[in-house]
């Protein structure tokens, strides 16, 4: 829709950013009936579809191909000579799933009666007021009964000295690269950092991570971290724990040295390229929140509640903008309390949600529920049932018998608070044991079931078989 049919129009609904949360419940409003416009700066599909989880999952898949092609004479399988990666073609790869992707997502848009697709930058002029700016002009102003917003987050860069001097690499920018760098230095430990170190280890970077924690992926159980940590570590990575990292000078072309604060000491790591994955910041700044009555947190995430409202009337976020667990699955659960309240006008609300996700390292690390650590902080007695993959006839079969698998079983109701599985397919385990926690199905129903023969499912017979305290 050109500029000037769009200027000083109003809607029933106008949602800011065409992520996973913000596109489904534009649609599903304008099925309904209802006159909605989506506003996007970029990119239709937010960050997942465009620089997150289908990307970089594509990605990852690439270097699985190619650590398993390294692999082959283990399994009697003789490939001719050295492992190469053509690494323009894992990014035409990459670019062709992400636009078949994006694509879709706009044909959908085009297609719902009802819905209009704005382009440009949005900002509130005042209460449910938003001015929409496209190459510096104002393309649209557009007010609206209610409004949602779904901006979204984008990397964050951390206060190193020099840093803004190099020419870093940062979880977008590094999937453009054409070439595997000699030696990659990834600051921060988190889980965009494992999965990049991995991935491109994989490729043939040597590959150092720099973390400022005492353990890699700060939220999980320490037992589970240094999981983690020997599986990148048996796969060639430099692990460094507790070193902050203090400044970074470029050396030469493709050549850099990052110092760290390590054991009292400083120490330099030289490279060839640095890949920041320190964390995300959310997108408010050219928002204007407080311009339409909206409350945003110190570092710039809007406040919400349960029901997903902000501090002004009618307006709703969702969506990594809002803080939390910035996982797609959850802006579109984010969705569907909208899409409830709006057509249905029940109450459904994000309290108690269960909260899935997997780090897409290899093996996979699933996690659910509560962790060892949040039972004991919350004073919940449970008890423990744990098994190494290596005790999985899969995992023997398959050679992937890396990981263990980790389960807590509250030690009264027999009901499972949370598990964390680092092994083949742990995603997927993971979320077998979480449909049970959703069915309030007790352990002993796992223990006792007959589950196909040779599965990784079967190896839940095993692992719920022996149960200790902690």
């Amino acid at each position: 829709m050109g500029k000037d049919e769009t200027r000083n129009r109003r809607y029933g609904t106008v949602i800011i950013g065409a992520g996973q949360g913000g596109k489904p419940l534009a649609v599903a409003l304008a099925n309904a009936g209802q006159k909605v416009a989506l506003v996007e700066r970029e990119l239709v599909g937010g960050t997942c579809i465009n620089v997150g989880c289908t990307p970089t999952k594509t990605m990852v898949a690439s270097a699985r191909v190619a650590y398993l092609a390294r692999r082959g004479i283990e399994y009697g399988v003789h490939t001719s000579g050295p492992i190469d990666v053509d690494m323009i073609r894992v990014r035409e790869r990459k670019r062709s799933i992400v636009e078949s992707f994006r694509g879709g997502s706009e044909r959908q848009i085009e297609m719902t009666r009802n819905l209009e697709l704005v382009r440009g930058e949005a900002s509130f002029e005042g209460p449910r007021s938003i001015r929409v700016v496209s190459s510096g002009a104002v393309a649209a102003t557009l007010k609206a009964d209610c409004v949602v917003i779904d901006t979204g987050t984008r990397s964050s860069t951390p206060p190193v000295e020099g840093l803004g001097d190099i020419p870093y690499l940062d979880s977008t920018s590094i999937m453009e690269l054409d070439h595997v760098p000699r030696h990659l230095i990834v600051l921060g430990g988190g889980y965009i950092g494992v999965e990049f170190g991995q991935m491109f280890r994989r490729f043939g970077s040597e590959v150092t991570i720099i973390h400022r924690g005492k353990q890699l992926l700060s939220r999980e159980d320490e037992d589970v971290a240094r999981g983690v940590a020997d599986v990148l570590r048996d796969d060639g990575i430099t692990v460094m724990l507790d070193s902050p990292p203090v400044r970074v000078k470029e050396s030469g072309k493709e050549a850099v040295s990052v110092w760290v604060s390590s054991g009292g000491e400083e120490r330099a790591v030289n490279g060839s390229h640095v890949l920041v994955a320190t964390g995300r910041i959310p997108n408010t700044d050219a928002l204007r929140p407080a311009a339409g009555g909206v409350e945003t947190d110190d570092r710039g995430f809007i406040r919400v509640n349960s029901l997903l409202e902000t501090s002004a009337d009618g307006v709703f976020a969702i969506g990594d903008v809002k803080g939390g667990p910035a996982f797609t699955h959850i802006s579109y659960d984010d969705f569907r309390v909208l899409q409830h309240r709006f057509l249905n006008g029940s109450r459904k609300t994000t309290e108690g949600r269960i909260v899935p996700y997997t780090v897409f390292i290899d093996p996979q690390l699933g996690r659910v529920g509560l962790s060892e650590a949040e039972a004991r902080a919350a004073g919940i007695p449970y008890r423990i049932a744990s098994m190494p993959m290596e005790h999985v006839a899969r995992a023997l079969e398959m050679d992937e018998t890396r990981g263990f698998m980790k389960v807590l079983v509250d030690g009264e109701s027999d009901q499972i608070l949370g598990c964390a599985v680092l092994g083949i397919e742990g995603g997927e385990i993971m979320a077998m044991i979480q449909i049970a926690m959703m069915g309030k199905i007790p352990y002993t129903r796992l223990r006792d079931a007959v589950f196909a023969h040779p599965t990784l499912a079967e190896s839940l017979n095993n692992l719920f078989a022996d149960l200790r305290s902690p």
